[in-house]
């Protein structure tokens, strides 16, 4: 690998993914050899986290961050992203930990930064897609998209889905300091904190697949919460209201 190489860092958040971590890491380095990968634990009661301070005691590539308790999606990527920063990477990849997205985009998407400030892995361009989704869970993913896109003037196609990269010196430029999402609606507003901060946006097509196992965390409540956010500053950015 040349001496130039940017350092890349996959960040996974963990809550309850042990029987997922190891396979999903080792798919990783196959796809992605030049990459870190930083595991994100939220004190999961089936030992995720014990198996990622074993993984990380074999591989020096790997880095464990232990959190006292369920915190939320969105600051476990904020968590991540803040050690990006602060440990000297230049792009930072945020995917699930339960196969959801699977690492064989990994070369595309890093690919797409040469040209842009975030890639997004999307369902929603020509060849992307969702498998074994119910009718509802479709309408309502297309419907929040929808809305982030128009109230947000996000220009993408999918602004709800988690498989990013990120140029971290853009993450430098975007204000990160006053975000209001813990859940769901992060993805939308940490896309639009970057847009304010000028970023090029580019997507690549990825099939979404369900988990290869455990229980998904979907949670409608927090789904609800997160509608409501993405409203707010949404209106906020239409009527001129946006936070500085």
């Amino acid at each position: 690998m040349a001496t130039d190489a940017p350092r890349v860092l996959v960040s996974l958040a963990t809550y309850n993914e042990r029987d997922n971590l190891a396979p999903l890491v080792d798919e990783i380095a196959a796809f992605a050899p030049q990459a870190d990968v930083l595991v994100i634990d939220d004190n999961s009661p089936d030992g995720t986290g014990a198996l990622a301070d074993d993984l990380a005691a074999k591989d020096p590539r790997i880095h464990v961050m232990h959190r006292a308790g369920k915190l939320g999606l969105g600051t476990a990527i904020l968590a991540g992203m803040r050690y990006a920063m602060e440990n000297g990477y230049e792009m930072l990849v945020n995917m699930d930990a339960d196969f959801s997205h699977h690492p064989r985009y990994l070369p595309a998407l890093l690919a797409g930064m040469q040209t842009h400030d975030v890639m997004i892995g999307s369902r929603y361009v020509e060849g992307g897609g969702a498998l074994h989704w119910p009718l509802a869970r479709r309408w309502m993913s297309r419907g929040v998209n929808t809305v982030a896109r128009m109230l947000m003037r996000i220009p993408a196609q999918d602004t709800s889905g988690g498989f990013r990269c990120y140029a971290v010196p853009l993450l430098r430029r975007a204000n990160l300091t006053r975000l209001l999402s813990k859940g769901y609606s992060f993805q939308q507003e940490i896309l639009y904190c970057c847009r304010r901060a000028g970023a090029r946006i580019g997507e690549i097509p990825i099939i979404f697949e369900n988990r290869r196992a455990g229980a998904s965390k979907v949670n409608p409540h927090e789904a609800a919460r997160s509608m409501a956010v993405i409203l707010y500053i949404g209106l906020r950015a239409t009527f001129g209201f946006d936070r500085n």
